[in-house]
């Protein structure tokens, strides 16, 4: 079973960037994503890559502001934030899917069965 830590959150100006950080341990071929919540609403999808790093998708909300990768070699997956705006409020989470597929990028929430305990990030106007 993988663990999954995040890092990189914190309070930033509208505008700004942020770089977010998962480091994974443990065994396992897993597609991965970023989510988020914001206060009183449902966790929802922000971006994913496939194994392989080479397939990304993103929510239109983010999609030519945040980039997600991952370095396989150093077991981590990044979310570059750009050009943040206060409704990029949230806690943002990193997950795991398992799949024997390398260029899958997995969108279902459901078949995400790892998750990271989140990280702050707040966009101040």
């Amino acid at each position: 079973q993988v663990q999954l830590v995040e890092s990189g959150g914190g309070l930033v100006q509208a505008g700004g960037s942020l770089r977010l950080s998962c480091a994974a341990s443990g065994r396992g071929s897993y597609a991965m994503g970023w989510f988020r919540q914001a206060p009183g609403k449902e966790r929802e999808f922000v971006a994913g890559i496939g194994r392989g790093g080479g397939n990304t998708r993103y929510a239109d909300s983010v999609k030519g502001r945040f980039t997600i990768s991952r370095d396989n070699a150093k077991n981590t997956v990044y979310l570059q934030m750009n050009s943040l705006k206060p409704e990029d409020t949230a806690v943002y989470y990193c997950a795991g899917a398992p799949t024997s597929l390398y260029n899958t990028v997995v969108l279902a929430t459901s078949e995400y069965n790892t998750w990271g305990q989140g990280t702050q990030v707040t966009v101040s106007s």
